[in-house]
């Protein structure tokens, strides 16, 4: 059996631009994509906190250390500069894969620096 599991997550980083005029894609700190194993082109999916907006788009790299998260063609209806958003990338893997399983948690401060990585979500309720 092959199950689709969280690949990786950059967790409330904030958007620094929307680009409506421009292919689209969401272009993503170069640092910030290694840190999260994100290969550019390839699909993420964009949680939007801000106003509760989901979508799917592809990754391209944004200069290193830039803190650029640009969220570029339609998807530019769907975010505005300042929003926090969550971007994650999935992957399949098989049962011996997942023997070995643990997501690339990434978690940064307010100018989208890298404050810290996990491979636990911690249980936080109530």
């Amino acid at each position: 059996m092959q199950r689709t599991m969280l690949q990786s997550k950059l967790h409330r980083v904030r958007v620094t631009h929307a680009e409506l005029d421009y292919e689209g894609s969401c272009a993503i700190d170069e640092t910030l994509m290694a840190a999260a194993d994100i290969r550019e082109y390839q699909r993420i999916d964009i949680y939007n906190v801000a106003n509760g907006e989901r979508f799917t788009t592809y990754a391209i790299r944004a200069a290193r250390d830039s803190g650029i998260i640009s969220i570029n063609g339609a998807a530019a209806h769907k975010a505005r500069p300042g929003d926090l958003v969550i971007i994650a990338a999935y992957a399949v893997y098989n049962e011996l894969e997942l023997q070995r399983y643990r997501p690339a948690l990434v978690y940064v401060d307010e100018h989208n620096r890298i404050r810290r990585t996990s491979t636990e979500i911690p249980v936080q309720f109530g």
